[in-house]
């Protein structure tokens, strides 16, 4: 008799896991799916530490300044721009909806006080600026260290590396949007800086201003991205730019 139970258990036991399978079998077969025909991501190259993506509008390679404006050419050392020798640089194309990427490196000492030491910035359409200074052995005040968006909101943390090192800005910009002269959308960022974020979807208040309260008083949605001459022997290298079809 005990035989025969132990038999009829384990039947049964099979059959609960064939059952079991089958309907693993039938959930798998009826997958949800979006009913959208979503096209195939483009395949690209990611590139790496010295080399920009497959996709990507190389800026600086280190060899010269053609695809800038305003620069002076004996600027270019070891590779590197010298911002404070080539001058302000304009990209001579104009974007909006980007993504990029700025590697920048302060004086090892100082080259001026601590409002100059290390100042530059990155800005978007000319006009929206991620600021560059040195931030780590020098501080000034918060929504103007290096990460910030001058003048409007501080970086959320400070990774800046120590003055004289190599730090990298990772930038991903939304143009603003205009209807006529009506503003629909802001300009946003977010900035990952030395691979921290510091900036999540931040509205912009408008084009960079000192010690006056940000408006949107120009209307451009395109522009040149600018590296900017503030006094300081700030060095660049590795530059590259995305450009994005954000709306679709």
């Amino acid at each position: 008799m005990f035989q025969q139970v132990t038999k009829n258990v384990r039947f049964w036991a099979a059959v609960a896991a064939l059952a079991g399978l089958g309907l693993a079998a039938h959930l798998m077969a009826a997958e949800w799916k979006s009913g959208i025909v979503w096209p195939e991501p483009k395949v690209i190259d990611p590139g790496d530490a010295t080399k920009a993506p497959s996709d990507a509008i190389v800026l600086f390679d280190g060899k010269d300044l053609s695809q800038w404006e305003g620069g002076k050419a004996e600027g270019i050392e070891n590779g590197c721009i010298n911002i404070l020798k080539t001058g302000e640089l304009r990209t001579k194309q104009h974007f909006g909806d980007c993504q990029v990427h700025v590697e920048w490196a302060t004086p090892a000492k100082a080259d001026g006080g601590a409002m100059s030491w290390g100042n530059s910035g990155v800005l978007m359409l000319g006009k929206y600026e991620v600021q560059i200074i040195e931030s780590r052995d020098s501080h000034i005040y918060a929504d103007g260290n290096a990460g910030a968006l001058y003048g409007q909101h501080p970086a959320m943390v400070n990774p800046a590396r120590k003055p004289g090192q190599w730090q990298t800005f990772d930038i991903v910009f939304t143009a603003p949007k205009f209807e006529g002269e009506r503003l629909v959308k802001p300009a946003y960022f977010t900035v990952f800086y030395n691979g921290v974020l510091v900036q999540y979807h931040r509205a912009s208040l408008g084009p960079m201003k000192h010690k006056v309260l940000a408006t949107y008083d120009s209307k451009e949605t395109k522009g040149p991205i600018a590296l900017q001459q503030h006094g300081s022997a700030v060095r660049f290298r590795n530059i590259w730019v995305r450009p994005l079809k954000l709306e679709e």
